[in-house]
């Protein structure tokens, strides 16, 4: 329960940075509406689901073979993710121009640009990469472990989405006004993430 609870701080803490896929959501919200948006944000968090699927089991695969590296994995992942947590601190507020109409798009355009947002992210992928091993027991089901965390980031991302969606018009110009301080304590996140998880047992 412990690992899970910290695990769901940090899933908490990705949903909420800013990144393709919510503002992709911030968009489609304001220029769709927020109906329209949920099919971006299915698509997106199934392509989410895909991304840790790939990473668990062919990370855990890797895992299972040795315990030492099961430990470099924590140490280099606690690295990337306090890496990753200063690029996010130093970087620019994020700037969202929204439009105020836009040419229909169908439901099925919408998710496929979600789930490749989400699939093609090369950041998302490397976070993936770095996050899971710190929460992979080699010793358990890694199907039971994927399910629990596949489960656990996509409630988390779906909620994140449809309230960035439906406050699409509200959310973009405080994004602007106070964006670096919000990037400064998601970034805070990951380096305390980062620096904490390698020295867990």
């Amino acid at each position: 329960m412990d690992t899970w609870l910290i695990y769901l701080l940090a899933a908490i803490g990705l949903s909420m940075s800013p990144g393709p896929n919510g503002l992709l959501a911030l968009t489609h919200g304001a220029l769709h509406g927020q109906r329209k948006a949920l099919f971006t944000i299915a698509g997106g968090v199934l392509g989410f689901v895909v991304v840790i699927a790939l990473s668990l089991f062919g990370i855990g695969a890797l895992l299972k073979t040795s315990l030492i590296w099961l430990q470099a994995m924590k140490w280099i992942g606690g690295a990337y993710l306090v890496w990753l947590g200063i690029q996010v601190w130093r970087s620019p507020p994020v700037g969202v121009e929204l439009a105020g109409t836009a040419e229909p798009r169908s439901a099925g355009s919408l998710f496929r640009q979600g789930a490749l947002s989400a699939m093609t992210n090369p950041k998302g992928i490397l976070f993936f990469a770095a996050f899971l091993p710190q929460f992979i027991d080699p010793q358990r089901s890694l199907g039971v472990q994927f399910v629990v965390m596949a489960v656990t980031f996509a409630v988390i991302e779906a909620a994140t989405e449809c309230l960035i969606a439906s406050m699409a018009g509200r959310i973009a110009p405080w994004l602007r006004r106070v964006g670096r301080r919000f990037n400064q304590a998601c970034g805070g996140v990951f380096v305390a993430i980062g620096v904490a998880l390698p020295l867990r047992g």
